[in-house]
């Protein structure tokens, strides 16, 4: 259904469960993506798998701002332009409120909402001259409910939300939109020790189990489409039905 020949993706967290998946699925689609995540193992044999399709790869340090300068100039420099942006990067520590440390909530917030921040703000200018873009934000259903225990993680998704609509209403005249998806329990390598060792935790999803990375990817495939030229600011939820707003 969805065709993206000609376009260009560059995806953050790309060594990650979510990303990996969602960079096959736009290749398989036509695009052509440039990856980026902190495992250059990985990256080079999601490199590999990926084929043509794979304009290159960069290990970066989100926290770092030379190397997010130096990841944004690479991808330009590779595929000529970047089309579509996925911000998928992202990290959890989970802590109870009063046990949180200090250094802890700043790498939550330097990685899941300032470097997005940063790598959009330069993305953006290129989307801007060319009058063509999506940005899609990786955010989580606990940014929008949140969750005992994971208050640094929570409190950064929920803020990346106002960021989205935000950008979403700044843009939307230069044909750029801005979204977001609020994954519920994805099956990654990440949680699939925690579902195992939980099984309670599908006593409050309605579809009864968790889903895959590429239930997400399917959402960032139709966000970036040209079918939802006429979606911007919004948050698609794919929870199984665990939280419905």
């Amino acid at each position: 259904m969805f065709n993206f020949s000609g376009k260009t993706v560059l995806i953050t967290g790309a060594s990650g469960g979510i990303g990996s998946v969602v960079a096959k699925e736009f290749v398989n689609h036509g695009a052509q993506v440039f990856i980026t995540g902190m495992e250059e193992s990985k990256l080079e044999a999601l490199k590999n798998e990926l084929g043509e399709g794979c304009a290159g790869f960069c290990k970066a340090n989100l926290c770092d701002d030379s190397e997010l300068k130096n990841l944004h100039d690479s991808a330009v420099k590779a595929m000529g332009k970047i089309d579509i942006l996925i911000n998928s990067a992202g990290i959890t520590r989970d802590s109870l409120f009063m046990r949180v440390k200090d250094a802890d909530w700043n790498l939550h917030m330097d990685i899941n909402l300032n470097s997005v921040w940063k790598l959009t703000k330069m993305t953006i200018m290129g989307m801007m001259k060319n009058r063509y873009g999506r940005v899609i934000n990786l955010s989580s259903i606990v940014g929008c409910m949140g969750n005992a225990g994971q208050v640094a993680y929570s409190t950064s998704k929920a803020a990346l939300l106002g960021m989205t609509k935000t950008l979403a209403r700044e843009v939307v005249s230069r044909g750029i939109t801005v979204n977001a998806i609020a994954p519920g329990f994805i099956e990654t390598p990440m949680t699939k020790d925690l579902l195992e060792k939980n099984p309670e935790i599908f006593d409050n999803i309605p579809a009864k189990k968790a889903g895959t990375p590429k239930n997400v990817a399917a959402g960032a495939l139709y966000l970036a489409s040209e079918e939802a030229d006429y979606v911007t600011g919004e948050t698609l939820h794919i929870n199984g039905g665990m939280l419905m707003c």
